[in-house]
Formats: C-alpha cells, structure tokens, sequence
C-alpha cells in the first residue's frame, strides 16, 4: 500500500505490505522509482512484510542533500517506522551500494543482503561528470537512448518494445537535479574498507549483458565480501528485477 513518511524534513514515498514472516527490503536503482520491484514481489509468499522506497529526488519523494549514506539512513527511518528488522535487503545499482552501507551502519536492520548489479564502487569522475552536467543542463530525455541500452539487453530491446518505452518514460519523468544528486553521490562513494565488516549472507547477482556494471565488477564485490556467493544471469541487463524477477525472487526465499 502506497504511503508517505517524514524523515528529516522531507516526505519519502514508500508501499509497506504488512506480514508475519521474515521482511523483504528493495532499494531502487538510479532513474528509476519502487515499481521496479512489481515483478518480484509478485513472486514471494503473501505472509512477507515488504517494503519499497522511492530515495531522495526520484519518484514521489521529496528532494535533498544526496549521500549514499544518507539514503541508508533513509531507508533505516523508513524501516524504524514500519518496525522491521533483520530483513533480506535487495537493492540493485545504486541501491546495491546503499544497502551495503545499511547492513554496515545498521546490522540489526539487515539479516541477508542481495546485491544486483553492483560494486565497491561505480565508476569514476570521468563517467559521472559528463552524466551530471548533461542532467542539469539539458535534461534526462537526450540520454535517454544511451541508458536503455545500458539498462537493458538486446533481447529485451528485440522483444519488449512497449515496456522498453516505459521504462523509458519512467527515467525522462525522473527530476533531473534529483537525478544528478544521486550521480554525484555514486561518485564520490568508495565502499572498498566496509566489505570487510559486511558479513551478513550476501548473494551478488550479476547481468551477462549488463553494461553499466558488468559481470567483472559484481563478481569482485562478492570475492570481498566475507559471505557471499555470486550468481550471473545469462541473457540479462542492469536490471534483473525487471529482465529476471523469477530468478531474483528466487534468490531472495534462498536466505
């Protein structure tokens, strides 16, 4: 159920369904908003709390000063408010660095951690400063072409115009300073030191197609982390959650 909560000021937009059983936590990927997970929420057992948010500057949440630790804590709040703990957090991209910075910050929130398409760290100044400046100056749609196809694989561009489009529109209705917020936040962000205390069960899930955080990347995340096996999906982009959802709903109700 869609809902609304204040934390630090701002409105953050989450859907909590309320259960008995272990919680299941998403974080979202950048240029995109909480209906990502649709696909695999639909796959998991009725009696599972779930919680989604949109973060800071994207879908239905306010704006704000962007850090990647300031989005866990975010999602911290969030689940202080629904009280729930020692959850399986699923995040992917972006989201798979925040919830890595969650299960550092807040053990007691994070049980089990899987991580799509993501690393230590993402990129570097020279792929990010291009993206912000662009965001800020011309806006989202110019870009558009160039992140689907870093998004998604040539089979889901061959077969799945209609949702290619939608997901289009899902990333050009982004705010963009909410956007380059959160670009800058990927940027400056090095998890590198905390692998070492993230020792929660972690399943790394990587794309064989994916082109923003390719296989090599996820798979160097999970030999640092101290309890984590890696999982590569054939066939599949940056985000498996909606290329996948069978295959991520399956490693979730392996925790």
């Amino acid at each position: 159920m869609m809902q609304f909560i204040t934390v630090d000021g701002r409105s953050l937009h989450c859907a909590y369904r309320p259960g008995t059983g272990q919680p299941v936590v998403f974080s979202n990927s950048l240029g995109t908003d909480l209906r990502i997970w649709d696909g695999v929420t639909a796959l998991l057992p009725e009696g599972r709390p779930l919680l989604m948010l949109d973060k800071r500057g994207h879908g239905l949440s306010g704006d704000g000063p962007v850090t990647i630790t300031a989005l866990a804590q975010d999602m911290a709040a969030a689940m202080d408010h629904f009280s729930l703990k020692d959850a399986v957090v699923c995040g992917v991209s972006v989201g798979g660095l925040i919830t890595q910075s969650l299960a550092v910050q807040r053990p007691d929130l994070v049980a089990a951690a899987v991580l799509c398409c993501t690393g230590l760290k993402i990129g570097d100044d020279a792929i990010w400063a291009p993206r912000i400046n662009d965001a800020r100056t011309t806006g989202l749609e110019p870009m558009r072409d160039a992140v689907m196809e870093r998004w998604f694989s040539p089979s889901f561009h061959a077969n799945r115009q209609a949702d290619l489009q939608g997901y289009g529109n899902m990333l050009t209705r982004t705010p963009a300073e909410g956007y380059a917020r959160v670009c800058e936040a990927i940027r400056d962000e090095d998890l590198t030191e905390n692998a070492a205390k993230l020792t929660q069960p972690s399943i790394c899930i990587a794309g064989s197609d994916d082109k923003a955080t390719p296989p090599a990347l996820v798979q160097a995340l999970a030999d640092a982390l101290p309890n984590s096996r890696y999982v590569e999906i054939a066939g599949c982009g940056h985000l498996p959650c909606i290329e996948a959802p069978d295959i991520i709903a399956r490693e979730i109700l392996s925790l």
